[in-house]
């Protein structure tokens, strides 16, 4: 676990600072190393029980040196779940779409990964059992830090306006749990991280 008082600046450091320093960690990674992540979290994940019983997954594809999602989406989608994923709007909300393979993602702004189907709206993540949240990292509180755009931060705030409250789970690698990370009023909870090492529950 990286603590957090372990990058330079005051013992919380700023939200910039400590996403800074996290993404340089990760670009030190080799593909090697992403691509033995990547496995072990599917396995990590798949055995998770919120998402054995899944009919509905909201997940993301995995791009560059974050931790891999395609092992587990493809699993997902073979198991018979229904996987949406994400599609950036101009304004940073996101819309939702089926995940229909790999050869179904065609490459979009920012340089992600979407699907090339039918869009459900904003609102269909509303109706999913678990919602997998990329992240740079989770605290001990289970307060997830994002990259900063704010898209995540919207779907978590749809979710509470419609009364919805599936699974919230963070994909990570090991050194990204933290002790603590900034905090602001509109920050969700999640229920648990997932890591190539292990799983860890909140709340």
């Amino acid at each position: 676990m990286i603590e957090a008082n372990a990058f330079p600046g005051p013992p919380q450091p700023n939200k910039t600072g400590l996403r800074r320093s996290l993404l340089a960690v990760r670009s030190g990674l080799t593909s090697d190393d992403i691509a033995a992540a990547e496995a072990a979290l599917a396995r990590r994940a798949l055995e998770l029980p919120e998402l054995a019983g899944a009919r509905t997954v909201a997940a993301y594809v995995s791009v560059g040196s974050e931790p891999g999602t395609r092992a587990l989406l493809d699993a997902l989608r073979a198991r018979g779940v229904r996987v949406l994923l994400p599609v950036l709007l101009p304004d940073n909300d996101l819309d939702w779409a089926f995940y229909q393979g790999a050869d179904r993602l065609v490459r979009a702004s920012k340089g992600l990964l979407e699907p090339d189907g039918e869009r459900l709206g904003p609102d269909a993540v509303t109706g999913a059992d678990a919602v997998l949240l990329p992240g740079l990292a989770v605290d001990d509180r289970g307060l997830r830090l994002g990259r900063g755009g704010g898209s995540y931060d919207r779907v978590l705030a749809r979710l509470e306006r419609a009364g919805a409250d599936p699974a919230r789970v963070v994909l990570l690698y090991d050194d990204e749990v933290v002790a603590r990370v900034p905090e602001e009023p509109h920050d969700h909870p999640v229920h648990a991280v997932v890591t190539p090492g292990g799983v860890r529950r909140f709340g």
